[in-house]
């Protein structure tokens, strides 16, 4: 599972499509975009890419529902277990500018 969270723009976009188009190619990709505040261009293009891989996305908020709707991206229909490895709240408290690739 990848967990987006704050501004998925530019660098950081690009730097999230290399990490994770480097993951295993085999595993089911779910992105969660409930945490993010904003997407520029660069990042549409990410998900879209995301989208062609197969992933399918987590959207809890009307921002990220919205962000899924206009780019027809596919939605869980049943939430998948959130908990972060190694993190016994289960919330996976990471800053704002960080993306973990899971």
């Amino acid at each position: 599972m990848c967990r987006l969270e704050g501004r998925l723009t530019g660098a950081g976009a690009e730097q999230v499509r290399t990490v994770t188009t480097r993951c295993d190619s085999k595993l089911k990709l779910i992105v969660d975009l409930t945490e993010v505040l904003f997407i520029d261009a660069v990042g549409e293009e990410v998900l879209s890419l995301f989208k062609r891989l197969g992933a399918q996305f987590v959207a809890e908020t009307s921002y990220s529902r919205d962000v899924c709707e206009r780019l027809d991206l596919p939605m869980v229909r049943n939430k998948p277990n959130m908990q972060v490895p190694g993190n016994s709240n289960g919330k996976g408290n990471h800053s704002a500018t960080e993306r973990r690739c899971r």
